[in-house]
């Protein structure tokens, strides 16, 4: 199983959006600047999660982006359907079919223990919130977490 970087910075830009006060936004320069990552890239993936109606973009010169829902209500999850989309991790190749000389419509040997794997995978990720993440963070890292709301204080708009 391989994740798209996306996810990991899509999900880091959610908490960075987490630290704004209630009205303000941020310019998607300054995440891009703060992930370390291409301008280009982040808005691509800024995009998909404003699709998914987990943040918002506020056009104009004084624009940028805010959360659209509370941070409770913010899975690690549907961040990850937003970048990811809903297919399966696991899609059979054929392989067991052609060992076994096996007609197309028995399932593969991997098949339900994949499907298991992939629901508690999927169950840990809906569990945990933005919320959930940015306390735990905040609590190990605090003095970290209060430079970087330093930092946020001079680029939000």
């Amino acid at each position: 199983m391989h994740m798209k970087t996306g996810v990991e910075q899509s999900l880091y830009a959610i908490l960075i959006l987490n630290m704004l006060p209630q009205r303000a936004v941020l310019p998607g320069e300054a995440i891009s600047q703060q992930l370390n990552a291409s301008p280009t890239y982040t808005q691509k993936i800024l995009r998909k999660l404003v699709s998914a109606d987990l943040i918002t973009s506020v056009p104009g010169v004084k624009g940028g982006f805010k959360l659209r829902r509370k941070p409770e209500e913010i899975r690690v999850y549907d961040i990850y359907l937003a970048i990811e989309g809903k297919q399966s991790l696991y899609s059979s190749t054929g392989v067991f079919h052609d060992l076994l000389d096996l007609e197309e419509d028995r399932d593969c040997a991997l098949t339900a223990l994949m499907a298991e794997a992939e629901n508690s995978w999927k169950s840990i990720l809906k569990r945990e919130t933005v919320a959930s993440l940015y306390e735990k963070i905040n609590t190990e890292y605090n003095p970290k977490v209060q430079a970087l709301q330093e930092w946020l204080k001079e680029k939000m708009v």
